[in-house]
């Protein structure tokens, strides 16, 4: 029978930790009795660097039920890395994962869907949102924008897919082989090419607390996508740059006409909207071109993604290779008991 982990990472849940670890229970139970995963399944919460009692709330978790494993980050790295955190941590143990927010938006129902799939011969099922009509005007038309963007930009997206997915241990070996800093789960998963499928879901409203993501994430997560999987922004400048060199020469021809015609009135507005355009594109473009350089230079420093300070309940002995993704210390499996 199939071991299946659940990771959730988590920043600042303890509002709706409880609440989470009892549907998941629920769930897995489920699962459980009627044979659909191995008895040794387990939920798997990564804590993120949270400044509240969401470490000590996994760990009562983990000493109440053996369902509940809990992997700490030594800081805040990102909802990105933690989850990869996770998937790392449990790849060795596990024969299927499933990767969910803490928030219960993530419909659980669909769990027993995305076992389906898998036992259908699918190496990753992506969870796709049916509609957005719960959403905002603004994040609906901006969340559709971006995933055509990216389309746009090259990247192989799952429209709609946010980060609710089941993936196979061959998955997360595949995975683990990609090495980037600059991470975004939602383009590298696709470039696996292993045989894959899609769940429908509904999306609900957040169970408690406040959202994780407000627009200043939101913008700087799409910027992320953007840079990490197209260099179609440094194309488009290299566009731009030579049908402003086309204008400039037509602009030449039209002064040297109004020279020799003898108009050589100075013409102030011309020149201000030449220096002001150029100025801004030429911002721009080192902008641009600078956001590469700066991911080249993260890249070239090969620091670890993440650092497990602690994992218990994972339910296993220490892997001997973690992967490529970060640094698990030797106390990885070490139950809250001891």
């Amino acid at each position: 029978m199939d071991k299946l982990y659940l990771v959730i990472p988590c920043y600042n849940e303890e509002e709706v930790l409880g609440e989470t670890a009892k549907r998941l229970k629920e769930k897995m139970t489920a699962l459980i009795a009627r044979g659909a995963v191995s008895e040794h399944s387990r939920i798997v919460f990564v804590n993120d660097g949270s400044r509240d009692r969401t470490w000590p709330m996994i760990e009562e978790l983990n000493a109440a039920d053996p369902i509940f494993g809990g992997v700490n980050l030594a800081r805040n790295r990102g909802h990105q890395n933690a989850l990869l955190a996770g998937l790392m941590t449990v790849k060795e143990y596990a024969d299927v994962v499933i990767s969910l927010d803490a928030d219960l938006q993530d419909d659980i129902g669909a769990i027993d869907e995305f076992v389906e799939k898998y036992r259908e011969g699918c190496d990753i099922v992506y969870g796709v949102r049916k509609a957005r009509e719960k959403d905002t005007f603004f994040k609906r038309t901006t969340a559709e924008g971006f995933y055509k963007l990216m389309r746009l930009m090259g990247a192989d997206l799952v429209y709609n897919h946010a980060d609710y997915r089941l993936m196979s241990r061959r998955a997360l070996e595949g995975l683990a082989e990609f090495g980037e800093t600059n991470l975004f789960l939602r383009g590298i998963v696709p470039l696996i090419g292993y045989p894959s499928s899609t769940v429908e879901y509904e999306r609900n409203e957040r169970f408690a607390g406040e959202s994780k993501y407000p627009l200043k994430k939101m913008l700087a997560f799409a910027l992320q996508g953007i840079t990490s999987f197209s260099i179609k922004p440094i194309r488009m400048i290299t566009s731009l740059g030579f049908l402003l060199f086309a204008v400039s020469l037509v602009m030449l021809l039209y002064f040297l006409t109004v020279h020799v015609n003898g108009r050589t009135v100075p013409g102030w507005t011309t020149i201000a909207i030449s220096v002001w355009a150029i100025g801004g594109l030429q911002l721009l473009a080192i902008g641009v071109i600078g956001e590469y350089i700066g991911k080249t230079y993260l890249e070239t420093k090969s620091r670890p993604k993440f650092i497990v300070e602690r994992a218990i309940g994972i339910n296993a002995q220490q892997s001997a290779n973690a992967g490529t993704a970060g640094r698990i210390p030797a106390d990885i499996g070490r139950s809250a008991a001891k």
